[in-house]
């Protein structure tokens, strides 16, 4: 499965996705720096959250797109950056991906990332991806509802995955997929 990042950004007239690029580092910076909901549920995301951390990332991004083992892509909309949405590829080879996100505090609740996970999605599948997987905290309800509204399929709960310091306990993660064919 070949996965490079698109010539154009994947767009669907409100919302873009592009590769994250240099100049990207003031936006993100912006986007996560203090915001309750990402520092509770993206524990991984360091805090505070400033240029410099934008900067690694987006070098980080550029050799997961280089490695192919990710897609990470900053999701655009209102002409600018607004949050982020990407495929991690742990399973290549037969076409298994996993999908995560993030929005901007001040536009969560518009639709935007359900739209990024939908063209995301169908980009994967144009590239042959055959499962994407969305893993979510049972308790973060915003982000099971993306996941539902963009069509997934809810599986089950994988419980205890995984620490989280920040919540101060083990996360349940509540699984979706979608297979080609399913998107709409």
């Amino acid at each position: 499965m070949e996965t490079p990042p698109p010539d154009e950004p994947l767009t669907d007239g409100v919302v873009a996705l592009r590769p994250w690029k240099s100049g990207d580092e003031k936006a993100l910076a912006r986007a996560i720096d203090g915001d309750p909901e990402i520092t509770l549920w993206l524990e991984l995301i360091p805090q505070p959250y400033g240029e410099a951390e934008g900067h690694a990332w987006i070098t980080a991004a550029t050799k997961m797109w280089n490695e192919r083992s990710a897609s990470p892509f900053a999701l655009l909309a209102e002409g600018e950056v607004v949050g982020g949405c990407g495929i991690n590829w742990f399973d290549r080879e037969h076409g298994v991906g996993d999908i995560g996100y993030w929005a901007r505090r001040d536009v969560r609740g518009r639709g935007y990332v359900t739209r990024a996970v939908r063209l995301a999605a169908q980009w994967a599948f144009a590239c042959g991806c055959e499962r994407l997987q969305l893993r979510a905290d049972t308790e973060n309800t915003d982000s099971l509802r993306v996941a539902e509204r963009a069509g997934f399929t809810y599986e089950g709960v994988q419980r205890a995955v995984r620490y989280n310091p920040r919540l101060g306990r083990r996360m349940n993660f509540a699984v979706f997929s979608l297979l080609p064919g399913e998107l709409r």
